[in-house]
Formats: C-alpha cells, structure tokens, sequence
C-alpha cells in the first residue's frame, strides 16, 4: 500500500495559515495607506473593539449558558473610569488596566448572588442590574455633592457629569493618536481572543462547558459551579471594562445612555448569536456582520411612496428581527451554516466520483 506524501496532512493547517497571515498584513496595512481616507481604519478600529467585547461576553453566555443583558454595565464603568482618572492626571495607558479591574469588581459585587440565579432569572436580573447602574451614572453627581464623605472626588464640581456627559481633551496630532489606537484595538482583540482560546482548551472550560450542558450533572461530579461561574463573569467583566477604557479614549467624549444604554448590551448578546454562540470564531464573523449592518443597512434610507423612513431609527427593531431569525432558522450561526456547506461540499465529493466511475470512458466496452 502506497504511502500518502507527508505534505498531505498539513496542507489545510498551511492553508489557513498563509490566509491568516495574509490577512494580517492587510490590516497592519491599512492606516500606512489610508484608504478611503482614513474610513477604513476607523471602521477596523470598531471592528477589533466589537471582536472584543463579543468575544468577552461569549465566555460568560457562550461557553457557560449565562446569558447577561447588562454586560453595557462593564463597558461603561471601563470608559467611565478611564475618562476620570484622566481629567485628574492619570496616564491613558495606566487607566486601562485599572477599567477592567473596576469592571470586574463591580462584576463580582453583583455576580456573586445574581449567579446563584438560572436561566432567564439570571438574565432578567442582568437587565435590572444594567438599569441600576445606568441611572446611578447618571444622578451620581447629585448624590456625591450631598455627601461630605466623597464630595473630594469632584472635579469643578463634576464626577459624571450626569446626562452631560464627560470630555476628554483632544490630542494636537489627531491622525498618529488614531492610528496609535488602531493598532492598540488590535492589540486589545488579540488578546481576548488568546484568553478565549485558553478557556475553551483548559481544564476551566471544560468545568464551563459542562456547566451550559447540565449544571446538577455539573455539581454531581464535582465541578465547583458557583466559583466557575464568577470567574468566568469577572473574565468577561475585565475584558469589556477595557473595551470601554479605549473606546473613551479613542472618542473623546461619553455619556450614560452611550455607553451605558440598552442597546450595548444588546450587540454584545447579538453578535455571538449571529456567528456562532459558544465557539470561538463564531463572535468574530458576527462582529463582523455587525458592523456591515451598522455601517451600510442602518444608514440607509428607504423610501414608500411620499413616506421617508430612516432605517437608524429603528436600530433595535433591525437587531431584534436578525435575532428572531438566527434563533428560528439557523440557531448555530454563521459557524452552523458554514459547518452545513462543508459537510455538503464533502460528502458531494465521493459522489461525484462514484457517478463517474459508473460511466464508462469514451472508447471503453
């Protein structure tokens, strides 16, 4: 029996391999060329912040069942702290780390009895919680001033900012600031996507995975669910906290109902949804998505008759149907979907060679 080539195993593994690096080159590239007149980085610059944060928040409602509708909680307190320490002096870089560990202990203060809750009870909980802090965020300034034990936090009589929102001031040299955070966002992407791939390969997410799978059957053979849960919120937390830290610094400018609002929470629950829920490639293709749709659909307008209708107006009715639709029709995602051709494309393969070796060749009896 002839032996394959030792080449033969490897092919699709050298495949992927000098895709992905060609894919790598182009978006190293693509502040160095400017195209579309910086349109692009901008738009990757979003794209690597939305892989994040759907990556982060994929541990915690991916790989352990915990669907969380308050995850804008995280994301704001992480831009809320960095834009403060900064008007008061403190490096940008220093208060990205300190987002994501602010985020993260917030996280465990409401994570460690919310958690105790299953299924739609945690969710609903999560939604409230988002809520709280949302409003919290937006009259603490009023609250701080009445209180003589942290009126010192305030800065020309802010710490907020309220509805108002807070300012970062701007750098001299937009352009290297921009592209400075570009590169950072990727940076940032990279390293979720690292500490995805650690969880899902570790002796930890084979505990969260058994967890999404049946928790009692969980607990039975010994995995201490509770502490898992928490870590992998406070994962998730740290992650999106620092999502937030750049997002601040790379705008200039934040508010409450921005980063704070519903509708965060919302994309960060959709996007996985839309690639793949629970896998690892499956937040980046619906980042991806995502951003298309935020980019090019939502901006669009469509016009009936004498009627106008600005589709940006009604963002959560185009997220809410995509949703329904993905959980009806493909409720694995675009990962599902993809799974589905290739096994098709492979098994239409030994087909095609059966149907043409039942036909004899042109000259053949």
């Amino acid at each position: 029996m002839s032996k394959l080539p030792r080449s033969f195993g490897r092919r699709p593994f050298t495949w992927k391999l000098w895709a992905g690096l060609a894919g790598l080159l182009f978006l190293l590239a693509i502040p160095l060329l400017r195209l579309a007149g910086g349109y692009l980085q901008t738009l990757g610059f979003l794209t690597f912040l939305y892989v994040t944060m759907s990556t982060a928040w994929n541990i915690l409602g991916g790989y352990t069942g915990q669907t969380s509708f308050g995850h804008a909680t995280f994301y704001g307190l992480g831009a809320y702290t960095t834009t403060i320490l900064a008007l008061r002096g403190v490096p940008p870089l220093l208060t990205l780390p300190l987002a994501g560990v602010i985020a993260a202990v917030y996280g465990l203060l409401w994570g460690y009895p919310c958690l105790r809750l299953r299924g739609q009870y945690f969710a609903i909980a999560t939604i409230g919680v988002g809520e709280a802090t949302r409003l919290l965020m937006l009259n603490l300034d009023d609250l701080v001033k009445h209180s003589a034990l942290f009126e010192g936090l305030l800065r020309k009589g802010v710490l907020t900012g309220g509805a108002t929102g807070l300012m970062l001031p701007t750098p001299p040299d937009i352009r290297a600031y921009a592209t400075a955070f570009y590169y950072g966002g990727m940076a940032l992407m990279f390293v979720a996507l690292a500490v995805s791939w650690w969880v899902k390969n570790s002796k930890f997410g084979l505990g969260l995975f058994a967890i999404n799978m049946d928790i009692d059957a969980a607990e039975t053979v010994g995995v201490p669910t509770t502490r898992y849960k928490i870590l992998a919120l406070l994962l998730s937390a740290f992650m999106v906290g620092m999502a937030g830290s750049v997002y601040a610094q790379y705008v200039f400018y934040i508010d409450p109902q921005t980063v704070f609002g519903f509708p965060v929470s919302i994309a960060m629950v959709l996007m996985p949804t839309i690639g793949g829920i629970g896998t690892l490639v499956g937040p980046v293709l619906g980042a991806v998505v995502y951003v298309v749709v935020q980019d090019r659909i939502l901006t669009a307008n469509l016009t009936l008759g004498a009627f106008r209708l600005s589709l940006s107006t009604m963002h959560l009715l185009v997220y809410g149907g995509l949703l329904v639709l993905i959980v009806l029709f493909e409720p694995k995602g675009l990962i599902g979907l993809l799974r589905r051709f290739v096994s098709w494309w492979e098994r239409r393969g030994p087909q095609r060679v059966a149907a043409a070796s039942s036909h004899p060749r042109r000259g053949e009896p």
